[in-house]
């Protein structure tokens, strides 16, 4: 049923289901996995230029480590393609789904609700109202934060609040 499954990626603790349930379906349909990290622009494009360069760095490390950690989960029986690329997410997110025939996004959530989901926004939202392939979205929830407190890499201790 599905080939080519996109897995977008925040390198967040929201993406944990995510990754659970786009490696479930690839197993289930011998399907590539694709893995998008998307450094976004609106992070640090504000910023005066002599801090462009660096803030622009460290997304760019977040990245690299957010991949290489999906990379490390797939084991032998998933095939893996990543990329990293720089844009607004859910356009890039999209762009990419349509440059490589994805039959199925998988995306994980953070759950905002009101003033904060207004002000931040919600990617996932965005790709789910325009993407022409199915949405898979998949949010952890408080109680499983907590349960895997001990298991987060510190360097996404700073996503769970």
């Amino acid at each position: 049923m599905y080939d080519r499954i996109l897995l977008p990626t925040d390198g967040s603790i929201g993406m944990l289901n995510a990754i659970t349930h786009c490696f479930h379906q690839a197993r289930l349909n011998d399907a590539a996995v694709h893995a998008l990290y998307v450094v976004d622009l609106r992070a640090y494009v504000m910023l005066p230029d002599e801090h462009q360069d660096r803030v622009k760095q460290v997304l760019l490390e977040e990245g690299t480590a957010a991949l290489e950690h999906l990379e490390d989960r797939t084991g032998e029986e998933i095939d893996i393609e990543t990329e990293i690329r720089e844009g607004v997410p859910h356009e890039e997110i999209l762009e990419y789904a349509e440059e490589n025939d994805i039959d199925l996004v998988v995306m994980g959530t953070h759950g905002r609700t009101g003033e904060k989901k207004r002000i931040v926004g919600s990617v996932a939202e965005e790709v789910v109202r325009a993407a022409e392939m199915p949405v898979l979205t998949a949010r952890v929830t408080e109680t499983e934060i907590e349960e895997l407190d001990e298991e987060i890499p510190e360097a996404q201790q700073r996503y769970i609040t």
